[in-house]
């Protein structure tokens, strides 16, 4: 199994959100050359911001990762609670539960990157 690094994007302020979106995209782009695996999970006030319209220049970062192929993963009881899990589901966002992501880090050894 190849070492993991998650780029964990909690907060919502601006700068959270674009440098938690330009980290993961341009750890991606060397990754699979490095030998590394580049995931992002999005959970919290991030995780709001993904169905904000003003948050426009975040939302088109989170797609254009998942056109690249990054696993963008956010928390499905969350996206439940404000009724978002088929709009982000349609996105190619994978929700899983947090509780579920976090163990599932651990038990492989992922380097968690919180911002």
């Amino acid at each position: 199994m190849r070492p993991t690094t998650v780029v964990n994007i909690v907060r919502s302020d601006s700068d959270a959100l674009i440098g938690g979106t330009t980290v993961a995209r341009r750890m991606h782009e060397v990754a699979a050359e490095r030998g590394v695996g580049v995931e992002v999970f999005i959970f919290a006030g991030a995780q709001r911001a993904l169905t904000d319209s003003r948050r426009q220049e975040y939302n088109d970062a989170v797609d254009d990762l998942v056109r690249r192929g990054v696993e963008v993963s956010a928390c499905l009881n969350f996206a439940l609670s404000l009724d978002a899990a088929e709009a982000l589901a349609k996105r190619g966002i994978q929700l899983v539960a947090a509780r579920e992501a976090y163990l599932r880090y651990a038990a492989q050894g992922a380097t968690v990157v919180s911002i």
